[in-house]
């Protein structure tokens, strides 16, 4: 199979927040912000260039560096899998030698998570996916609003199912810039469209299912909105076991229901819910 687009990754741990817009050269790859640290992605040696950076911003400070392989940061070397209808297949892997993973895969999505986390293993990740071929069955959201899109993954995947306007949200530049190039990949750039953003700004947008595989302290925030609910159905994941109940309870309180509730080794919780 075809080598992943980086063999190694040089990554630099900065505090601070580092300009979306800073030019590195051919060797960057992206800049990760987390909160007020930055950390920055390249495919070669860059200490120079770092260095440099630092001192000419201020309030920048240097922390540690890293290296790594490609296959390390993702947890493994990247293949084609099967995920119930769907087929997640890394741009960089021919199609002719993969083909149907198993008779159940009609569907091809290319996936190239770059150093973004959301290469579809996690578990949330599937059960979303699967959530997503549940609702099919009972309905046709023809618009969608995911929060926290990350790679991208659900965004293209609902577009895949029929959906005709997608809106990819998420707060991190990185993520934003990764979507765009998996939505140029699959070519649905007419039908999704990603921004960045935070969650809580565009949960009253109007959507036929809104998804949210996020992290709990947006989602506490985001499931108390008035907004929240005002769409027919929603996808929500990335909960561990308490916080799944602390969010069952503030939807059965608002008179929303859990059609499915997915448990991935009795830790991490995924709701296909229906409001109303």
């Amino acid at each position: 199979m075809p080598a992943a687009p980086y063999q190694d990754l040089f990554i630099y741990y900065l505090s601070g927040r580092v300009s979306t817009d800073r030019e590195f050269g051919p060797h960057f790859i992206g800049n990760w912000q987390e909160a007020d640290s930055s950390f920055l992605f390249f495919s070669t040696p860059s200490r120079p260039q770092v260095d440099t950076l630092v001192a000419e911003q201020p309030g920048l400070v240097f922390e540690d560096e890293y290296q790594m392989s490609y296959d390390q940061w993702q947890g493994g070397h990247l293949q084609p899998v099967a995920m119930g209808r769907f087929n997640i297949i890394p741009p960089w892997a021919s199609t002719s030698t993969c083909g149907r993973i198993d008779s159940k895969t009609e569907i091809d999505i290319f996936l190239d998570p770059g150093v973004v986390f959301g290469n579809g293993l996690h578990p949330t990740t599937r059960d979303c996916l699967e959530a997503l071929q549940m609702l099919r069955e009972q309905a046709s959201p023809l618009t969608v609003l995911d929060l926290g899109t990350g790679t991208g993954l659900l965004a293209l995947a609902a577009a895949r199912l029929g959906a005709r306007r997608v809106l990819a949200v998420d707060l991190n530049h990185l993520a934003v810039k990764t979507t765009w190039a998996n939505l140029k990949h699959n070519q649905l750039q007419d039908r999704v469209l990603a921004v960045q953003g935070r969650a809580e700004d565009f949960v009253d947008r109007p959507a036929d299912l809104l998804m949210a595989n996020i992290h709990f302290d947006v989602m506490k925030q985001m499931v108390g909105a008035a907004g929240f609910l005002a769409r027919p159905w929603l996808i929500l994941s990335g909960l561990l076991r308490s916080e799944a109940r602390f969010i069952t309870d503030q939807l059965t309180r608002q008179g929303a229901s859990i059609i499915h509730d997915w448990v991935h080794e009795g830790t991490w919780h995924t709701f296909l819910v229906r409001s109303g």
